[in-house]
């Protein structure tokens, strides 16, 4: 004998009924369909629920009956029953038990209310087993203990919903099961309860559904009690049973018109035919089952048109994989539902119609499914038109909501959906490998970029694709470890295979993995992305400074190209001098580039590395007309292979341009410094001028005003722009840690020496006041050595005539002649008239400075730049223009009112 739990609930129904009322089964049949009537009823009216009150009844009625002891043995168990948690609504049994105790053809029968009492017994959510699973592995189990029992007439019972949606798809049909088992009656119901699951997915249209592709119609109703009535006159229709209602719902349950409900055009939506004559309350059920079947044809078109569309992509097609899951589910139900109804149409008049499936027990049935539904095509309307990460994005947005079951459904099709494209991105990581054939991944190749460009250029970002569930920071690191092992492999050269470089961890091998993964994205997911970009910028750092001699090419340009090589660039200049006081159109390359081997060898540049001192060289650059040797030279480096990517041609472009301005600079330095030495070297021999001493005395003036300029502006430049930056720089870049800091690092230290040496295009009016400055130290030295050239040969002149008037006074003649004197007197007469020529140029020329320097002091007093202002206070620092310029007046009491109100 079967025990108490492996009975099914109708079993133990009609049992219970022989046991109350004393009678065998085929005497208690009408009680025994009352109590299933009870049991499927919705009906909810108030009713007090008062367990002792109910207890207090049977006992009364027992007594009344003079069963003495059987009330004393009912007390007994009841009492034993409050104390275990066996049941959970204790009087709803209790008044289940009272109720089929009476006789329903008395008056005062509760019978007429026992739906009543069901309703009121359960709570509403009581009738249906839970649409979603927290536990996928255990539904089979769970469904076969909640719907045992079953007969194959789903009306016999009406209190348990099919359970057969899982997150993980279909479960597996118990062997135990075939589908060809026939329906039995309530003695036999185990094979029916479990119809779900006996059912194959190619099932004929009789048992069950196929899959989505290829499932079938419902076929024809077969002959039954389920006709319509007659045919008045008056009517256009006939009135519609229920029975046929539900036949015509089960087609449009699968998106076919039925024969009273169809699909209208113009509402987009299943309407029951006007001419059909029936009652509101059954009109408005079928309107709000069809619904069902509108939510079935969205999510259905939508996976029609895309499953085959090849540009849709592996993701795309991973999300109507989903959807096709789903709607396989979907079937099964469909499935049970049409065999129920071929059941009751093979047995006729032999079931009742109390037992008949109806509109009502439709709707608890399809209630789950209907949320399902609707939730799924909730998601084609929001991922309409996208694909790739975009699609994955839109699933992982849904699921941003409070309803845990929405949450978990959207959760399992965002594990599908998301499985490509983290398989791509695994391959990425661990291997550089890209194969991305539409466009769904968030790392973009370019194939037409060569390779030289290869990590500028020909990997990015497709910013649309990120999946919002991956980070900004993640998706750059990702796009970093892949670019890395490309450029170890076609730019430097080194074959050493990814996963000696990142051990390769678990790759998501099924959508489950995914599922894990995106549970922990800042856990194992960062884990993973991290140790990758570790190992793999670091490997790639050190190839770069061990084999290519990255940061040796750094101090290099620091040396060379920005003048750091003290002692080199002087002597350079010494050896240079000569050939670039030139015309720019006489020189050759191959002349200065043996010069510049020269100052090598003799300075402590020769103890650089040689493949540094190789590249580097000597350029000649466009020559315009009157450019001397001086203008166009310039110092250049040649780069290629993996360290061309650090030191581009923009880069390159930007380290010429700087080194021109430094190479004028400093030549303006060595310029002053031989405009001193000229006048320390003629001061002494010009003392027998005195008609000099003011022109003399105006030309040190005015140098002593040049040199202090220069200094202060070689201070700036050396000290506070180029020193500065390249200590900013060197720190950055031994924090690096990946190619592209050292790129960022090394871009923003030229960009600030290119702005600070006033080489911006918001410097150029202070950059054009500079270069005047320039040119007129050039000129400065021109007037100068004109003034020491003519004075010279005066002097030259004057101590060959006394020498020549001693030599005649010591052999006895006279000194000089009359003639001789007055000839010598004319000529340092017309030398003396050429003085206030020279004073009047030099005072010109002083003029001319001294307004360019006022003019440049007043730009820099209102440069926004900090160090430029204080550059200005160094350049008039004892108030020597500002005495003669009333706009730097100005301008300094305005900087100086900013400065106290910042400081308040």
């Amino acid at each position: 004998m079967a025990t108490l739990d492996q009975k099914s609930p109708n079993v133990l129904l009609q049992s219970l009924c022989c046991r109350i009322t004393g009678k065998s089964e085929a005497e208690v049949a009408h009680q025994f369909q009352y109590a299933v009537r009870v049991i499927g009823s919705n009906y909810a009216p108030t009713i007090e629920r008062d367990e002792f009150l109910v207890s207090e009844k049977i006992k009364k009625e027992l007594l009344k009956q003079r069963r003495e002891a059987d009330a004393a043995l009912f007390s007994e168990l009841h009492r034993k029953l409050q104390t275990q948690g066996v049941l959970k609504h204790r009087w709803s049994v209790l008044y289940l038990l009272l109720s089929l105790s009476e006789d329903p053809r008395k008056p005062s029968s509760r019978v007429g209310n026992y739906g009543v009492l069901f309703a009121q017994a359960l709570p509403r959510d009581a009738h249906s087993t839970p649409f979603f699973c927290t536990r996928p592995q255990s539904l089979a189990l769970g469904y076969a203990e909640r719907t045992a029992g079953l007969t194959a007439s789903i009306g016999t019972s009406g209190i348990s919903s099919l359970g057969v949606y899982s997150l993980n798809g279909p479960t597996p049909t118990p062997q135990s099961l075939l589908a060809g088992q026939p329906l039995q009656s309530a003695a036999a119901p185990a094979a029916g309860s479990r119809l779900a699951w006996a059912l194959p997915v190619n099932s004929s249209p009789s048992t069950g559904l196929g899959p989505p592709s290829t499932r079938p119609t419902l076929g024809p109703a077969a002959p039954s009690s389920r006709a319509l009535r007659p045919q008045r006159d008056g009517d256009a229709v006939g009135e519609v049973s229920e029975a046929a209602l539900v036949r015509d719902i089960l087609f449009v349950f699968q998106g076919i018109d039925g024969k009273f409900i169809k699909m209208s055009a113009q509402e987009n939506c299943y309407k029951v035919d006007s001419k059909v004559v029936l009652c509101k309350s059954l009109r408005d059920t079928s309107s709000r089952l069809a619904e069902l079947g509108w939510l079935h044809n969205k999510v259905r078109k939508y996976t029609d048109a895309r499953s085959l569309d090849r540009a849709f992509g592996l993701v795309g097609q991973s999300f109507c994989a989903s959807l096709h899951q789903e709607l396989k589910e979907y079937y099964r139900l469909l499935s049970v539902l049409h065999s129920q109804i071929q059941v009751e149409d093979d047995q006729g008049v032999n079931v009742c119609v109390e037992s008949s499936l109806t509109l009502k027990r439709l709707l608890v049935w399809i209630y789950d499914p209907k949320v399902r539904l609707k939730t799924l095509a909730a998601l084609v309307d929001f991922c309409q038109g996208q694909k790739g990460g975009e699609l994955a994005s839109a699933v992982h947005a849904y699921g941003k909501t409070g309803d845990p079951q929405m949450r978990a459904l959207v959760q399992h099709i965002l594990s599908l959906v998301s499985h490509p494209i983290l398989n791509f991105l695994y391959r990425w990581i661990y291997d550089g490998e890209l194969e991305d054939t539409y466009h769904e991944f968030f790392v973009a190749s370019d194939p037409n970029v060569k390779t030289d460009r290869l990590w500028h250029d020909k990997y990015s970002l497709r910013k649309s694709m990120i999946p919002s569930f991956i980070t900004m920071d993640q998706a750059r690191k990702v796009l970093l470890i892949g670019k890395s092992i490309n450029f170890l492999h076609q730019v430097c050269h080194d074959r050493t295979p990814p996963g000696k470089i990142t051990p390769v961890s678990k790759s998501v091998d099924t959508p489950k993995d995914a599922a894990e993964l995106l549970l922990d994205l800042e856990g194992a997911f960062q884990e993973k992305i991290d140790a990758a970009y570790f190992d793999t910028s670091k490997y790639l750092l050190d190839v770069l400074n061990h084999n290519y001699l990255l940061l040796e090419h750094l101090q290099a340009m620091r040396r060379y190209l920005l003048l750091g090589q003290g002692d080199f660039i002087r002597h350079l200049m010494d050896l240079l001098k000569p050939e670039l006081a030139r015309p720019a159109t006489t020189l050759y390359q191959h002349n200065l580039t043996g010069i510049l081997e020269t100052a090598v060898r003799a300075t402590n540049a020769q103890y650089d590395n040689a493949e540094i001192l190789k590249r580097l060289d000597v350029r000649l650059l466009e020559v315009s007309p009157g450019d001397t040797g001086w203008d166009v030279f310039s110092l250049d480096y040649h780069v290629d292979g993996p360290i061309a990517t650090v030191f581009t041609r923009e880069c390159m472009g930007h380290y010429l341009r700087v080194f021109n301005f430094l190479w004028r600079a400093k030549r303006m330095e060595y310029t002053l410094t031989d405009i001193w030495k000229g006048q320390m070297c003629n001061a002494k021999l010009l003392k027998t001028m005195p008609e000099l001493s003011g022109v003399l005395h105006q030309c040190h003036i005015l140098a002593s005003e040049m040199v202090h300029f220069i200094h202060q502006m070689q201070y700036y430049i050396t000290f506070e722009v180029l020193e500065c930056s390249w200590d900013e720089l060197w720190n950055k870049v031994q924090q690096a840690q990946d190619l592209d800091h050292i790129i960022a690092a090394h871009e923003v230290f030229l960009d600030t020496i290119i702005s600070r040496c006033l080489l911006d295009n918001n410097s150029r009016s202070l950059l054009n006041q500079l270069r005047a400055i320039f040119d007129q130290i050039i000129e400065f030295q021109s007037a100068q050595d004109s003034l020491y050239r003519s004075a010279l040969e005066e002097l030259a002149l004057r101590l060959q005539f006394e020498e020549k008037k001693k030599q005649r006074a010591e052999e006895g003649q006279w000194g000089v002649t009359s003639e001789q004197e007055a000839e010598e007197a004319k000529r340092v007469q017309d030398f003396q008239e050429t003085i206030p020529k020279m004073r009047s140029q030099l005072r010109i020329l002083t003029h001319f400075y001294q307004s360019i320097v006022q003019q440049f002091l007043v730009l820099l007093m209102t440069s926004t730049d900090e160090s430029l202002r204080f550059l200005s206070f160094r350049l008039d620092f004892n108030e020597h223009y500002r005495a003669r310029e009333p706009r730097l007046r100005a301008s300094l009491g305005a900087t100086r009112g900013r400065r106290l109100s910042n400081v308040l």
